[in-house]
């Protein structure tokens, strides 16, 4: 019985030589889909910053000048977008400008050291996915993104309460000294007295220990000679 029931789906499958079969059809040639995938590294990954996969099918380029320039103006083309997204505060709805500035700029140094390829292959192929030679020139790129990103959250809004306030060391290194605590006796006064609130992120523990004590302790000096001049 079984036996029947094979041979007769043999008999009953199409002629190889005979009409070709729907592509959607069980028996149909398999057909490769090859757009990007969902974990092709592309721009959207590296804005987002998200794990990606180096996919892309690139050809050798033959003028290796021509080609290398063109991978740097590419991305360079795309620093600012990224860079004013990086830069947006969390709480803000613009981008912190000094912030973006100092992104476009080390995004564009980051191009020209790594994104160039020596002209070898395309930076990214005609799908926009970067190519697998691109992992350094990728990395870097995104370890700009990331750094503008974590600055804007912690230390933007006390960079620019600094400015406004008058207080020393707000020039263009004031997101990264702050974001590190490696700011002067001097600027952490003036950030404690002026921007506490905008600061309190990234003030030391012990700045704002003493800044909440000192009152206290002249409130209970005060008590105490009112009590003793009665």
């Amino acid at each position: 019985m079984i036996t029947a029931v094979l041979l007769a789906l043999l008999c009953s499958a199409p002629d190889a030589t005979g009409a070709a079969l729907p592509p959607e059809a069980l028996g149909a040639p398999p057909q490769a889909d090859e757009s990007p995938t969902a974990w092709a590294c592309t721009v959207e990954t590296l804005r987002a910053g998200r794990e990606c996969i180096f996919e892309a099918e690139v050809s050798s380029s033959t003028d290796l000048q021509a080609q290398s320039a063109s991978n740097i103006r590419s991305l360079k083309d795309i620093g600012h977008t990224l860079c004013v997204q990086a830069a947006k505060p969390p709480s803000g709805v613009a981008a912190d400008k000094s912030l973006v500035a100092q992104c476009e700029r080390k995004f564009a140094e980051a191009a020209e050291d790594v994104c160039g390829l020596e002209g070898k292959a395309p930076i990214i192929d005609g799908k926009g996915r970067f190519a697998p030679a691109a992992r350094a020139c990728y990395r870097q790129l995104s370890q700009v993104l990331q750094d503008t990103a974590m600055m804007a959250t912690v230390a933007s809004a006390c960079c620019q309460c600094a400015e406004k306030r008058g207080c020393p060391g707000t020039g263009e290194r004031c997101h990264e000294n702050v974001s590190r605590q490696e700011v002067g006796p001097a600027v952490l006064a003036c950030l404690a007295n002026q921007c506490g609130e905008a600061c309190s992120l990234v003030m030391p523990a012990s700045q704002t220990t003493s800044r909440d004590i000192r009152p206290a302790k002249q409130q209970a000096r005060r008590s105490s000679q009112v009590s003793g001049s009665l």
